[in-house]
């Protein structure tokens, strides 16, 4: 494959530009996890459009909702460990096969198009108790928020910092140069009309002010750690826990990770309900 990119490159460099934005585009296919069929068979369907396309959207529970975003080439019920301890807390739960991703039709993906759903889920059910993102979907819900979709706290595990900086990495691997990968990034603006400088998770995050709490683990060997870190540096207020021998898939599951995230997520619930009947917080 890098041989034939390079050489595509070399010859015609349109060409390879418009195959390397669809192999970007395209996310990795994912195995449902066990007990995954059981879950959504207990949810009430949601789907919406995203774009025009629709998207698989699930719901469980009542009261103050809790969205859920997946990473990249997962699916809505990756973080499925936390759909039990939040409607036992009193939230109404929601989560979405991304575009390109899981049930949902379409075939290609992005950065943008999480954004997207998570505007559109926002339509929706918003405005959000909280929301819950993993990896590429907790980059996408900081640049959600920035750009004004609305939750009281946010949780996000094992998020990317720096997404935009995926296209040089990916260059990289299949062995294109600047002129196609400048090329394939500039596809990409025209497709979605966003600049690659709206991607920037940092200086989102420096704006905002819901409180928020980061997981990370220390050997992460897909999202490093360092982008944890920075994110909650970055956010006003943020709390980092650092992990250790969870890895960047199952932070998602551990039972101490999903506690203290519904605590911290429950202690704004708590507050309202307070608020709600007169009595101090």
């Amino acid at each position: 494959m890098r041989l034939a990119m390079r050489t595509l490159g070399a010859v015609a460099p349109g060409l390879a530009a418009r195959t390397a934005e669809a192999l970007f585009r395209t996310p990795p296919a994912h195995t449902p996890w066990e007990g995954e069929s059981v879950l959504l068979s207990k949810a009430t369907a949601a789907p919406f459009l995203v774009r025009g396309e629709p998207v698989l959207g699930w719901t469980w529970g009542d009261g103050e909702p809790v969205l859920l975003v997946h990473g990249w080439g997962s699916r809505g019920a990756r973080l499925g460990s936390f759909i039990a301890p939040l409607t036992a807390a009193g939230h109404r739960v929601i989560a979405f096969d991304a575009p390109g991703h899981g049930k949902s039709a379409v075939h290609r993906s992005s950065l943008p198009e999480f954004i997207f759903a998570i505007e559109a889920a926002d339509k929706i059910h918003g405005p959000f108790a909280a929301i819950v993102g993993h990896s590429l979907g907790g980059a996408a819900a900081v640049l959600a928020m920035a750009r004004g979709v609305r939750a009281d706290r946010a949780v996000l595990l094992a998020p990317a910092s720096n997404p935009a900086g995926y296209t040089r990495r990916f260059a990289e691997i299949l062995g294109i140069g600047d002129r196609v990968r400048e090329r394939m990034e500039a596809r990409i603006v025209r497709r979605f009309g966003l600049q690659w400088a709206e991607f920037d998770v940092l200086e989102a995050a420096r704006g905002l002010s819901a409180p928020l709490l980061v997981f990370h683990d220390e050997g992460d060997s897909e999202v490093p750690w360092s982008e944890g870190s920075a994110i909650a540096r970055a956010w006003p207020g943020a709390e980092l826990v650092t992990t250790r021998g969870l890895g960047h898939r199952r932070i998602v599951h551990d039972p101490a990770v999903v506690a203290r995230a519904v605590e911290f997520l429950s202690d704004r619930a708590e507050l309202r309900l307070a608020l709600r009947h007169g009595s101090p917080a």
